[in-house]
């Protein structure tokens, strides 16, 4: 599939904004609400649990993210280990990373935390691909340039953010192979959360080996999905 349309911003109804990516007929938000989208289901589903349990550890929580899109679920979770002053080295992986001109035109300007939302942005951004950047003592970014059915995943997991399209647009992403090797590389009682909570999706992370719950979603989504390494 090509990927020649340039994604358009778009604002959704919490009054941050999001890209319609004509290629896949896809918001990279809840049209509902993009950075409450954001909260709810990766830093109050997985991140905080895991940033409190492994606060003073000597070693950085390592997080997986697929898909960095706009880099707003990167831009919360810095807000987050700035606030907790707790490490994070964040992975995120995207194959078609949006240009200059479309992530220039974007700004969360709702974003609370240590960091000015817009600054912060900006050096998600303008951080190289394919090297581990420390933006702050407390976050790295690492992005990678790829597709994620040919990735050699980062091990050591404690969250996963899992903001693929949808099944329908991208069914290769969703595929029980990709959650086997995930939870192979993570951590006992790492969590990996998802906007989408199909059936099919949920019975493939219980077969790859998660504990899957199904949780409330945010405004405009019934249900999400949260799966956990076990113990």
């Amino acid at each position: 599939m090509s990927h020649d349309a340039t994604p358009l911003v778009e604002t959704t109804e919490d009054g941050s904004l999001t890209l319609f990516a004509p290629t896949f007929g896809e918001h990279y938000h809840s049209t509902h609400g993009a950075v409450q989208e954001s909260l709810h289901i990766y830093i109050g589903m997985a991140l905080e649990e895991r940033l409190r349990a492994e606060r003073g550890a000597t070693e950085p929580l390592r997080l997986f993210e697929v898909g960095f899109g706009t880099g707003l679920n990167a831009l919360l979770t810095w807000q987050r280990a700035e606030a907790e002053r707790t490490p994070v080295h964040y992975y995120s992986i995207e194959k078609y990373p949006v240009l200059p001109e479309v992530y220039e035109a974007l700004h969360y300007e709702g974003v609370t935390g240590p960091l000015d939302p817009a600054e912060a942005l900006r050096a998600l951004h303008t951080a190289p691909w394919g090297e581990a950047v420390a933006l702050s003592p407390f976050f790295t970014i690492e992005k990678l340039h790829g597709d994620l059915t040919e990735c050699t995943f980062p091990e050591g997991l404690s969250v996963i953010y899992y903001d693929a399209f949808s099944p329908e647009s991208q069914p290769e992403l969703w595929a029980e192979e990709l959650f086997a090797r995930l939870f192979a590389v993570a951590l006992p009682e790492a969590v990996l959360t998802t906007y989408c909570a199909k059936g099919e999706v949920r019975r493939r992370l219980q077969r790859a080996g998660f504990l899957v719950e199904r949780l409330p979603g945010p405004p405009g989504k019934r249900e999400v999905l949260r799966a956990r390494v076990p113990r």
